[in-house]
């Protein structure tokens, strides 16, 4: 059974947290352009990501490549996803600009918006980098992914600007988590994700607590909106991690690869495994319900 919380956080707590926050980040936040070595040589014999990760992983379509072609696909898919947390984090900037700019900035969770703001700008900035380096580009979204992304940062409130921000926040933490300690995978992506992860746990931290504490306020019709905006969001964020056109890099039909990762069992449980933490969290507020958890497991984020 689902208990819900109607009392909202104090201000004061919200206060003392952000000004955590913001300490945390003026000891541990990072400079990507210095701590990581851009003119190292990728090793075309390394792993961007482990290959039971990647979205073809244990397919037919995976048994005709060979390991040199595994292993680019890797990077490519990689670099993909960059790409799409490139979409969202400037999605997340706008609307943190637009929610800063309805508040006081003398204040400690309005200073800590401005700051997560800056560290976007940093990450976007690394994942090009990123995308560059491992032989890929950034491929641009389908007319409705991006027209999706303009009008979801226009008329996103409070609680879909955080709980959106802690899906693909989350999404991207966990498979990024993975990839640090594992030394088949290349130096550069490790280091990406050694600096996404420390400061993102600060944003993801921000997140929940804005959203518990807008979510607690609003009405059973704004919920029910919010929901199946949110169901929307993640649908198309999850749906469009791997661009069909990686796949035709390394000579694959996309269209027909698009459709064996789709149905894949493995890459199903790999958006399951990496979402199981923003669904228990939103699952527990009852953010994740009617039409809008349709969208959800659609995409493929509640299992199979």
């Amino acid at each position: 059974m689902t208990v819900q919380t109607t009392a909202k956080p104090k201000l004061t707590d919200r206060e003392d947290i952000a000004k955590r926050l913001l300490r945390g980040s003026a000891k541990a936040s990072f400079d990507p352009l210095v701590e990581i070595d851009w003119d190292a040589p990728v090793d075309p014999d390394m792993w961007a990501i482990r290959p039971e990760r990647v979205s073809l992983y244990g397919t037919y379509l995976w048994d005709r490549l060979d390991d040199a072609q595994r292993k680019e696909l890797s990077r490519l898919e990689v670099a993909s996803v960059a790409t799409i947390g490139i979409w969202f984090e400037t999605i997340l900037m706008q609307m943190l600009v637009r929610h800063a700019y309805d508040h006081d900035p003398t204040t400690n969770h309005v200073q800590y918006a401005y700051t997560e703001i800056a560290d976007e700008c940093r990450h976007t900035v690394m994942f090009a980098k990123m995308i560059e380096k491992l032989g890929s580009r950034a491929h641009k979204l389908d007319p409705a992914a991006h027209h999706l992304g303009r009008l979801f940062k226009t008329i996103a409130h409070g609680p879909l600007i955080f709980a959106g921000a802690l899906f693909v926040e989350e999404v991207l933490d966990q498979i990024q988590r993975e990839a640090v300690p594992d030394e088949q995978i290349l130096p550069l992506v490790r280091s990406v994700a050694r600096i996404h992860v420390v400061e993102e746990a600060r944003h993801m931290r921000y997140a929940r607590e804005e959203f518990a504490r807008d979510w607690a306020g609003r009405g059973p019709l704004n919920r029910a909106y919010s929901r199946i905006i949110l169901g929307l969001v993640t649908y198309y964020s999850a749906t469009r991690l791997i661009n069909p056109k990686v796949y035709a890099q390394v000579g694959l039909d996309p269209k027909e690869a698009y459709r064996v990762a789709k149905a894949n069992p493995h890459w199903i449980d790999t958006k399951t495994w990496a979402a199981r933490k923003v669904v228990g969290t939103l699952s527990t507020a009852d953010a994740i319900t009617g039409l809008g958890r349709y969208f959800w497991r659609k995409a493929g984020l509640l299992g199979r």
